[in-house]
């Protein structure tokens, strides 16, 4: 069996950290989304994977290259007009065409085998939809079933009419392309897979419900990475120790070091926590659960982290506290960095309000951030910003910003 993975756009309510990155290069775990699933495929020996790639697709290919290093193939698609789900689909008509079954994942999404393997041994009919239940159901499209028959799918409902959410995750026939050929294009201007899908039920097709428990989860808001890191952090098995730690340093829990990674004396870690290759912890720093560091990073003396991811090639300078925080590649922050945080945050995304449950700060990459500088919670700083000594950061910050 193929697998085709969606992975053309942006993800841009996951701004500023996908101003330079898709959104599936995003990592959790110090793995990018897109790595957790093709991981989760080859453990259920899919191994033959198309990805449809597009917005910085450069770096997809880097780190993906023909699959090989993650024990599949993969062959690449690019889908040069961003024209929706099921447009991309059509794209791979010629690859899928001579199988009886593929699947169609979403490139963003957190799934573990059994994710995959359910809808795989319970999917029936000309196409199924696998669906879990949740009680926020505002930001998803739900589907609306007679028994085990999908009836209808609507695209996120002003009024809550099901609590079986669309995981984007489907088993099709190639029959499928025949029905996208004919799918009008929406009001947003893109032909989209659900549509195609409500297409067949008018039709008469068999479209059938496979609801999961296993592991789904989807990072909608940038602060939505946190919740998906302390998940993953929390079931994950594998811990390894190979950097150096140093006398006095303190270890407690699941924490796995990296290569070439120097944990210093007086260092105080509890897991779960993932620190990556070529960095340098410490001396005297203190570092809580469900924070991630990742490569070639450093963390310096009386610093305090804690439910925090750090991405590559950034540095963290003394004295500083970071709590709620999701911080990119290659920043640089100066000495008595503090990031306030709070619950229930209202946070302008495109136009529209949405709640973080706890958030202190967002930072884009390729930042400068100086001495002694308060970022206020919820606010969100873009890339290739300057903020010199003694600010308050309570105002977004667009991508250039300077602060003197």
């Amino acid at each position: 069996m193929k697998a085709v993975i969606l992975a053309a756009g942006e993800g841009s309510r996951c701004r500023p950290l996908t101003l330079t990155k898709s959104k599936v290069m995003l990592p959790v775990a110090n793995k990018p989304v897109l790595e957790h699933i093709i991981e989760s495929l080859e453990k259920c020996s899919i191994t033959d994977i198309i990805l449809i790639v597009d917005y910085e697709k450069e770096r997809i290919m880097d780190h993906f290259e023909d699959g090989k290093d993650f024990g599949v193939n993969i062959t690449y698609i690019h889908q040069s007009a961003q024209l929706g789900t099921a447009h991309a689909l059509l794209q791979t008509q010629e690859h899928v065409k001579d199988e009886n079954q593929f699947l169609v994942l979403n490139g963003d999404n957190v799934v573990e085998p059994e994710t995959i393997s359910d809808l795989i041994e319970d999917a029936e009919g000309d196409a199924s939809v696998l669906t879990q239940k949740m009680k926020n159901t505002s930001n998803y499209g739900v589907v609306i079933t007679d028994n085990k028959k999908i009836e209808k799918i609507v695209e996120k409902p002003e009024e809550k009419i099901s609590n079986l959410v669309n995981t984007g995750i489907y088993l099709f026939t190639p029959n499928i392309f025949q029905i996208i050929k004919q799918t009008p294009i929406s009001e947003k201007g893109e032909y989209a897979i659900t549509d195609t899908l409500q297409l067949m039920i008018d039709y008469g097709y068999q479209v059938t419900n496979v609801n999961t428990k296993s592991r789904w989860i989807d990072a909608i808001f940038a602060w939505d990475l946190l919740t998906a890191n302390s998940i993953v952090l929390g079931e994950y098995e594998d811990f390894k120790r190979k950097g150096d730690i140093e006398d006095g340093a303190v270890i407690k829990g699941d924490v796995e070091i990296g290569e070439n990674t120097t944990i210093r004396s007086g260092c105080y870690i509890i897991g779960p926590v993932i620190i990556g290759d070529n960095c340098e912890i410490g001396p005297n720093a203190v570092i809580l659960p469900s924070t991630t560091i990742g490569h070639n990073s450093s963390v310096e003396s009386f610093t305090h982290l804690q439910n925090a991811i750090v991405m590559n090639d950034t540095r963290i300078s003394t004295h500083s506290y970071l709590s709620n925080s999701v911080i990119g590649n290659n920043n640089t922050i100066g000495t008595h960095f503090i990031t306030e945080e709070k619950d229930s945050l209202k946070i302008e995304i495109k136009g529209m309000l949405h709640k973080a449950d706890r958030l202190g700060t967002i930072i884009g990459d390729d930042n400068l951030i100086r001495d002694n500088v308060l970022v206020k919670a919820g606010t969100l700083i873009g890339t290739d910003c300057r903020v010199e000594s003694g600010n308050v950061v309570q105002e977004r910050l667009e991508k250039s910003s300077i602060v003197i």
